[in-house]
């Protein structure tokens, strides 16, 4: 473990627009030092991917851009970031994402140029070593292809680099629907953290090459997974609140390899990196409906400095395309969160982001900046991973129930149960990544997961 104190210890110094290590771009963007950004997402229509389709592919992405910045400027907007998420046929022919990278850039470049306008991309390619059974984390043949994205891509005006990566998945699924606590603390802090150094120690080598910026990582196939099944009311959501914490280990590491900010938007993980590292980050709420339903709409703004809205598609909407309305959408979200910094009324705000969604969910009760600032103080105590996982969790569940027992927070009657359930669990857990392997490893099917993948 890197961090053994917090960047920002204090609950009203974690807000939005406000970072201690604000990140500047290449065309000037500063984020993290006073001002939220908005940060859009957008993907492509149901439309097959092919040799033959290619040429419409790349004047939809054109359009795409060219369509929303022109709303930009008509919004009066100072500048943005534009997420690039490629789609697996982008990943898997790298040429495909490099161009795609290529004909956005030049069109913000054509927006800088002529009007001063600060665009960035975030290239986010897949991690195409999920599609491979079993996994294989370090010697998948998808590897190269990634890897290539990432530095051409990056050539080609991918500002910052990021992933969505998925080391421990093949773990940490069957652990969600199974309610296991032991297999996700395994999966995140021994599985997923391994495969972080080793991923990230390579895309900050490439961002250090290219002249680019590594921005972070999210656990969004884990975190935003158990959210989900939370919500469809298959997994309590106390244990996707558990989730989320463990999570915040695993991604740390990718800051700990070297990586800046601003971190990825979808894996809530943010505030807790924030508290613990300074760095500026990328927060979705509300604006990301479009994506999936979430408790934590309003409470996800409370430290954010780039908002984004996830990913949309792009159909025709009664006001336009709809990459253009988000866009609309996320500015006037950031435009609030602005003028309350301008006018000294930032504080208030939050609290308002904060009051109105904690009080129902456990999910958005840990998103406070009281519980972040809390749950990342024993985290960094830790001294290994597993131990930053277990006592971040605890913490957690610890907040959750006094939160109940004070009546400031709804739970079912289930939900307790499971409280208590989880707290027992944590309890028992080891405290290491070598006696929490020899545990699990006896459990593991060796035709689904290969630990060697992970230098075990």
């Amino acid at each position: 473990m890197r961090y053994h104190q917090l960047a920002i210890s204090k609950p009203e110094e974690l807000i939005f627009g406000r970072s201690l290590k604000p990140v500047r771009s290449r065309r000037g963007l500063i984020i993290g030092a006073g001002k939220v950004y908005p940060e859009l997402n957008f993907t492509l229509p149901p439309m097959a991917l092919t040799d033959e389709t290619f040429p419409e592919v790349r004047e939809q992405y054109k359009g795409i851009v060219t369509d929303a910045l022109s709303r930009a400027l008509d919004l009066h907007m100072e500048g943005l970031v534009l997420e690039f998420e490629t789609l697996l046929e982008m990943t898997l022919r790298p040429e495909w994402g490099v161009e795609l990278v290529t004909v956005m850039n030049e069109v913000c470049e054509e927006f800088y140029q002529k009007y001063g306008l600060q665009t960035e991309i975030r290239l986010t390619p897949n991690d195409t070593r999920d599609f491979e059974r079993p996994v294989r984390m370090r010697t998948s043949r998808y590897l190269e292809s990634m890897f290539r994205l990432f530095e051409e891509g990056a050539r080609a005006g991918g500002t910052f680099l990021s992933i969505e990566s998925t080391g421990g998945k093949e773990v940490c699924d069957e652990a969600l629907v199974n309610c296991d606590t032991a297999g996700v603390v395994f999966a995140l802090a021994v599985l997923g953290v391994r495969d972080m150094h080793f991923l990230w120690k390579h895309i900050v080598e490439i961002a250090q090459r290219t002249g680019s910026i590594p921005g972070g990582d999210t656990a969004c196939g884990f975190a935003n997974t158990a959210m989900v099944l939370a919500e469809k009311k298959y997994i309590p959501k106390v244990f996707a609140a558990m989730v989320r914490i463990v999570s915040v280990v695993r991604t740390l590491v990718a800051i700990e390899e070297g990586a800046v900010g601003p971190d990825k938007d979808c894996g809530y993980e943010g505030p807790f990196l924030k508290a613990i590292t300074g760095l500026p980050i990328s927060m979705e709420g509300k604006t990301a409906a479009c994506a999936h339903f979430s408790p934590v709409g309003n409470v996800a703004a409370a430290a954010a400095d780039l908002w984004s809205n996830e990913s949309v598609a792009n159909t025709k909407l009664l006001s336009g395309m709809a990459p253009t309305a988000y866009l609309e959408q996320l500015e006037y979200d950031t435009r609030l969160m602005n003028r309350a910094i301008e006018t000294g009324t930032a504080p208030i705000l939050q609290k308002l982001f904060v009051e109105s969604d904690i009080h129902l969910d456990p999910q958005a009760w840990i998103l406070s900046p009281e519980a972040v600032i809390a749950i990342s103080r024993e985290i960094v105590k830790a001294e290994n991973p597993v131990e930053a996982a277990v006592r971040g969790a605890q913490k957690g569940m610890q907040i959750l129930r006094e939160a109940h027992r004070s009546g400031s927070l709804l739970l079912e009657e289930r939900e307790v149960e499971w409280l208590s359930r989880i707290e027992e669990e944590l309890a028992g857990l080891p405290q290491n990544e070598n006696e929490l392997t020899a545990q699990i490893e006896p459990l593991l099917d060796p035709q689904k997961v290969i630990l060697s993948e992970y230098g075990l």
